[in-house]
């Protein structure tokens, strides 16, 4: 029988099998506590840490004398005994979730006093190195708890709450208490086994991501005030391109050439502005997405009176993430306009130095017909020359001739060949210009 194995698998079938499973829920029954962090390493707080936090959790592993995970892993869960913690690394941020029983019988507004945090050594947790950007206690409580007592557990009036999973109520108000932690509170109403973990999973993700996108809202309130800057420059340089005088060649040349630089720094400002901002704009747009999947998993059904987690989060969080949008689209937009207003300005330069070749090659062509017509006029000075030394000659011959007794008239047979000569003299030079004009 095959062995399926063996060398038969491709490299990467066991481990992307395993990944569905790599990061499993926590298994939770109430009455427990929860305490959530999520530390920011990357984006904003400067370059990955992450084998930073791998070192962070290796130490404390050492404390309780538990071996640590491996050197690149991303996720980690293990039972201390007296409380679980799970560790999850991702691109931007690490994740460190710790849970443990609650005594018995506790009032809901005393549930918080017995956070797990208190099991972690308070100097590893000084070595907490990064950003903080989620900190979360959830106190999954029975369904016996008084939900009256809920005003004296969160510092805000406005409360969202809905039951959720067919089985649980969850109640929370989204703000960062007195203790710098944010609060939840699930009322187990007759959860089935596991559901209770994977339900205060998608909590502790809807609050993490929640944070990590609002990221972007940040950078989109600094992001719109650069934009501004530019459009206002943008806008002067088009008013100056329609005032140029284009008429004018060597005046609009310079003109032209100074308002190019000015668009060629402005479009590398653009591309900057967009290199620094483009990957936490295209984040925040992924973390909204899973904040929205993980609510839609809730399936809330609403508690008359209370908005919804849902409707909490269309109403303040949308908007954020809408503003990012928008500021994105712009700076996309923004970038066409530099563009095209490049491409635009570099036409008209290539046409004012067509304009002003056309003129240098005119001024070339008259400067040549007058070189021509000089060299024309020098010719016919060259041919009476030529003829007046050859007619001299011709007339020493001729009184040569008469002194050695020959019957000529020196006088007359030079009148006879003056026109002869020069006609001879013309031919020739007609003669050489063509034989020169048919070498070129």
């Amino acid at each position: 029988m095959r062995d399926f194995n063996g060398t038969l698998n491709h490299p990467s079938r066991v481990p992307l099998a395993a990944e569905l499973h790599s990061r499993p829920f926590l298994r939770l029954d109430a009455p427990e506590a929860i305490t959530h962090l999520a530390i920011c390493h990357g984006g904003q707080s400067g370059p990955p840490q992450a084998h930073f936090q791998h070192r962070l959790l290796a130490a404390l592993c050492e404390h309780f004398g538990v071996s640590a995970p491996s050197q690149g892993s991303s996720h980690f869960f293990h039972d201390f005994g007296s409380f679980c913690l799970k560790w999850e690394c991702h691109t931007e941020f690490a994740t460190y979730t710790v849970s443990a029983p609650l005594p018995q019988g506790l009032a809901l507004h005393e549930a918080f006093a017995h956070m797990p945090l208190a099991f972690l050594p308070a100097a590893w947790l000084s070595q907490l190195e990064g950003l903080l950007m989620a900190a979360a206690h959830v106190a999954l409580v029975e369904g016996g708890a008084d939900a009256s007592r809920l005003p004296a557990v969160f510092e805000r009036n406005l409360l969202a709450g809905s039951s959720v999973m067919q089985g649980a109520e969850l109640w929370t108000d989204f703000a960062i208490q007195a203790d710098g932690f944010s609060r939840f509170v699930i009322r187990d109403l007759g959860m089935r086994h596991l559901q209770g973990g994977r339900l205060v999973q998608r909590v502790l993700e809807i609050e993490t991501y929640r944070m990590m996108a609002l990221l972007g809202l940040t950078a989109a309130r600094a992001v719109g005030k650069e934009l501004d800057r530019i459009e206002a420059e943008l806008a002067e340089l088009a008013n100056a391109m329609v005032a140029t005088d284009t008429a004018q060649a060597d005046e609009g040349a310079d003109g032209e050439q100074r308002l190019l630089d000015q668009i060629t720094r402005l479009a590398a400002r653009m591309e900057k502005l967009s290199l620094d901002n483009g990957y936490r704009f295209s984040a925040s747009k992924a973390y909204f997405g899973i904040v929205k999947a993980r609510i839609d998993e809730l399936r809330e059904v609403r508690i008359e009176g209370t908005p919804t987690v849902e409707e909490f989060m269309d109403r303040r969080l949308a908007p954020a993430m809408h503003t990012c949008d928008a500021t994105s689209a712009r700076q996309d937009a923004l970038g066409r306009r530099i563009a095209d207003v490049n491409d635009l300005l570099r036409t008209r330069v290539g046409i004012v130095q067509e304009m002003q070749n056309r003129r240098i090659l005119e001024s070339m062509n008259a400067r040549a017909a007058q070189q021509l017509r000089l060299q024309l006029a020098v010719e016919g000075l060259s041919v009476a020359a030529i003829s007046y030394y050859l007619v001299g000659l011709f007339g020493y011959a001729g009184k040569a001739a008469k002194a050695a007794g020959l019957p000529i008239n020196p006088d007359l047979a030079l009148g006879i060949v003056v026109p002869l000569v020069v006609a001879a003299v013309w031919l020739a030079q007609r003669r050489v210009h063509h034989r020169i004009g048919k070498s070129h």
